[in-house]
């Protein structure tokens, strides 16, 4: 059975998770852009990054089987720091670039005004380049923050069908289902959202628009965390199609939006064929 993992941080992951990632039935993979784990201190720290999740990672993952595609933006923590703000001058070519599908991570870490300017900015560069769009919920007074989020995006006039907000729980999925926008829920070992509480809330909301992840990062996280929702889903009595619906059609209907997202093409990037991971 095949997984999509809509959103997971591979730039921070080894090989052997990559392998691990295929053995379970992961097949392909959007990476969002986030944050260094430390400050960055100039804006061409974020430009190598956006290079190598246009070029390393995807030549990486197809050495196993995976097809990756990424998302671009100035990430919330990140848009409180002036080194980084020049970013946003830089984005708009990054955004024409055949393997983003989308623009994200976007959205608010602490609400504050300069993650609101940039969040902003980038809501209409995702309208001028037809692009879906990748919203972050805060880790903190997550209600408050979703509530403020899907409010940005209705005063940007952004459709809401073009709009992933991610991250949620409990109290904050209602919101989200009412509003029209896809609904995106990452599952963590101890925090976030477990697969447990994924099951309870695909009964109560159904399975249409619903996206689930690993965002696996830095952090403790776990990239095999879609494949325990496909246990737990199939064990709770959903159907197959209900499993692929959730862990392949719907991400691939959300990105397949941006008219990029390619799950055909298997040849690697011939600029990484002499690199060192094929010496052995």
């Amino acid at each position: 059975m095949r997984i999509f993992d809509p959103h997971i941080h591979m730039t921070s992951r080894t090989t052997d998770d990559y392998q691990r990632m295929y053995d379970a039935g992961v097949r392909a993979v959007v990476e969002p852009a986030f944050w260094l784990g430390q400050p960055r201190t100039s804006v061409g720290s974020f430009l190598d990054y956006f290079d190598a999740l246009l070029g390393w990672e995807p030549y990486r993952a197809a050495q196993y089987g995976i097809h990756h595609h990424c998302a671009l933006a100035l990430n919330p923590k990140e848009a409180n720091d002036p080194r980084c703000a020049e970013v946003l001058t830089e984005l708009p070519r990054y955004l024409l670039k055949d393997s983003v599908v989308a623009v994200g991570e976007v959205g608010y870490d602490s609400m504050t005004d300069a993650e609101e300017r940039a969040f902003e900015a980038q809501l209409a560069m995702a309208a001028d380049n037809d692009l879906p769009i990748l919203v972050h919920t805060p880790h903190r007074d997550k209600v408050a923050g979703t509530r403020r989020s899907l409010d940005v995006v209705k005063a940007a006039g952004t459709p809401p069908e073009r709009v992933l907000v991610d991250h949620l729980n409990e109290p904050t999925v209602g919101m989200v289902a009412d509003s029209g926008c896809w609904m995106g829920f990452s599952i963590y070992p101890d925090t976030k959202m477990d697969p447990g509480r994924m099951v309870a809330i695909l009964k109560e909301y159904g399975t249409a628009r619903m996206l689930v992840n690993s965002a696996a990062d830095w952090g403790r996280s776990d990239p095999l965390k879609t494949r325990e929702v496909r246990d737990a889903m199939l064990a709770a009595g959903f159907g197959d199609d209900d499993v692929d619906q959730v862990l392949w059609r719907n991400p691939v209907a959300f990105y397949g939006q941006s008219g990029r997202l390619d799950l055909e093409t298997g040849s690697p990037d011939p600029d990484y064929a002499g690199n060192t991971i094929k010496r052995g």
